[in-house]
């Protein structure tokens, strides 16, 4: 082993495919890109067979689009950490691609030294989520009230108990924010942010930042 993160990148963009490839072979020597797909059935049969440790993943492909490949990738192989690479930010793709346990959603209009060292951050354990995508889904998941009739309030237990705060900082959560990004994005100190953190996963039964994910899509989609 070289010690090299393995990289595959899935997208159908033959132009950003090749390009991408290219740059990272170029300026990133910890970077080894193993594999492209076309779409997103060959991600899921080339993550199988080359067991990537990032998978760099756009959404809109043919034959299956990234979200639903993100979803069957990391169900099989839940150690790979897949980066979305997208040059929209629809809260339903970013929902549902978090949802499934992607490790982050970008925007496809990141600088390629921003990607590296996104890419870099991921294999280190950081979530990687476009300030702008935070941004906008705090706002949505903030605003969407669980204690609707129409909402499915019995769907989380206690989410109703949630403070305006503490819904901030949840949406946060579900978005990827670690605690500093949270202190940054609220103006909080960091005290004060993991007091919230402390209090959210008391009153909702949570032990980590993915089950908060996992409840964040449900209030969305009602599952």
């Amino acid at each position: 082993m070289d010690g090299k993160i393995r990289v595959l990148i899935a997208d159908d963009q033959r132009l950003f495919l090749e390009s991408l490839s290219t740059f990272l072979h170029n300026y990133a020597d910890d970077i080894d890109v193993v594999g492209k797909a076309r779409d997103g059935a060959e991600a899921c049969s080339m993550a199988s067979a080359l067991r990537p440790d990032i998978i760099l993943m756009d959404v809109h492909m043919p034959v299956m689009d990234g979200v639903e490949a993100t979803g069957k990738i990391l169900a099989a192989l839940p150690a790979t950490k897949i980066l979305i690479l997208s040059t929209y930010d629809e809260d339903e793709n970013v929902r549902k691609a978090l949802g499934f346990g992607a490790a982050g959603y970008l925007l496809k209009d990141i600088s390629p030294t921003e990607l590296i060292a996104s890419i870099r951050a991921l294999k280190g354990g950081a979530m990687q989520i476009s300030p702008h995508v935070v941004g906008k889904l705090m706002r949505s998941i903030v605003d969407e009230s669980p204690s609707r009739p129409d909402r499915g309030e019995g769907d989380i237990e206690g989410f109703e108990t949630l403070t305006r705060r503490e819904r901030e900082v949840f949406s946060l959560i579900a978005t990827g924010c670690d605690n500093a990004q949270i202190s940054d994005s609220l103006h909080l100190a960091e005290h004060t942010v993991r007091n919230h953190v402390s209090m959210i996963y008391s009153k909702l039964g949570v032990q980590d930042r993915f089950q908060i994910i996992q409840m964040a899509n449900r209030i969305r989609y009602h599952e």
